[in-house]
């Protein structure tokens, strides 16, 4: 493909998009150095999880790999071909509210990083004090090692003759109250706490809270950005486990504290990511938590779910991820043409992509045919 012609376009699209007139339906993936690491076609070096996570200069190298695969190879409305400069960041995947709060970080299988749950009936009053978890102790002080290390190795290193830049670590980002809770205590035991303990959850939930509220800012200051913005951006997973009365009872009020500590701007949309079977929370996390952007995952019926928002809400979804790892890529264009067909008659606000999180071995040419279909069928 022609880069040049390809990030012309892709400018335009964007800019139409967010100029509130799109030319056509934008494409995007979520894409991770996971996709990478768990491919032995990519990962020639066998690296593992535990390496990549625990070794700043092997993260790095890693990263710029990935980076460089992905502008090439795998197609979407985003800039390609080799950039003015490689951006990497300091990568702790999901597991950053878990290891913060003091959960174990463990390596089921080889795999992704998870946190093993430790809050048991014998240690969970004592877990929950006045005293905030350090924002930079134990897994979050590796992390911020290695942003230290990765700008070391920044000053004297190139990429492809390109320099590279280290802006970013995932401890600034939160996969939310809830889902923190089960981490660290339990899915199960954690949604029964809710039901058979809600004084205890309660207070579980308001402590986590603000630790995530108080290590954000503190990140923040860290790499010297503001400590508001306008908006405010986080994830809940495991509201999908609950039904809505419960969610807006239980849990939106410390999604509503997240907001009002983080953002500048009250009156300003905020965006939340939720994957799994959470639709049915949507309507109101816009009403009452001003949501205007959706990032979706899977089941979702996109068109159902842009008629019920309206056509000011931006709503991001697409093919299940299963279909995009075993399909063919005409079964793949044929899935991304029916949600089009779903859901242009109701919105402009849609964005295209894979719902959600591209797996490893995920053939780049079912990527692209998500991508040419859109080009073909999402003018508008």
């Amino acid at each position: 493909m022609d880069f040049t012609a390809h990030n012309k376009e892709a400018r335009a699209v964007w800019d139409s998009f967010y100029a509130g007139a799109p030319i056509r339906m934008p494409v995007m993936l979520g894409l991770n150095p996971r996709y990478y690491l768990l491919d032995p076609a990519l990962n020639k070096d066998n690296i593992s999880f535990r390496r990549y996570t625990e070794d700043a200069i092997t993260m790095a190298k890693v990263q710029l790999a990935f980076n460089e695969y992905r502008c090439q190879n795998l197609y979407a409305d985003d800039q390609m071909g080799l950039p003015d400069v490689w951006n990497i960041y300091a990568d702790l995947q999901n597991v950053g509210d878990g290891v913060y709060f003091g959960g174990e970080l463990w390596y089921p299988d080889g795999s992704t990083p998870a946190v093993k749950p430790f809050l048991t009936e014998d240690n969970r009053d004592a877990f929950i004090s006045d005293k905030l978890p350090d924002p930079f102790g134990g897994v979050m002080g590796m992390a911020r090692d290695h942003v230290a290390k990765m700008r070391e190795y920044a000053e004297t290193h190139t990429y492809l003759d390109r320099p590279i830049n280290v802006n970013w670590c995932s401890a600034i980002s939160t996969d939310g109250p809830m889902t923190a809770a089960c981490d660290i205590m339990g899915t199960a035991e954690f949604c029964m706490s809710l039901y058979d303990d809600d004084g205890y959850a309660q207070k579980l939930l308001a402590f986590i809270t603000e630790g995530i509220i108080y290590r954000i800012k503190e990140w923040h200051k860290y790499f010297g950005y503001a400590e508001t913005s306008k908006g405010c951006s986080f994830a809940d997973d495991s509201i999908a486990l609950i039904s809505t009365d419960a969610y807006e009872e239980l849990i939106m009020p410390h999604h509503v504290r997240i907001i009002e500590a983080m953002s500048n701007d009250l009156s300003a949309t905020n965006s939340i990511h939720l994957c799994g079977d959470a639709t049915r929370h949507f309507k109101l996390l816009r009403d009452k938590l001003n949501v205007y952007n959706f990032d979706t995952g899977f089941p979702v019926k996109h068109g159902e779910l842009v008629k019920e928002l309206g056509p000011d809400v931006t709503v991001s979804g697409g093919p299940h991820i299963d279909l995009l790892l075993h399909g063919t890529p005409d079964q793949v264009a044929a899935e991304t043409k029916r949600i089009i067909d779903e859901v242009k008659p109701h919105t402009k606000r849609f964005i295209m992509r894979d719902g959600n999180n591209i797996a490893p071995k995920t053939p780049a040419e079912n990527i692209r045919a998500m991508y040419e279909t859109v080009r073909e069928y999402g003018q508008y």
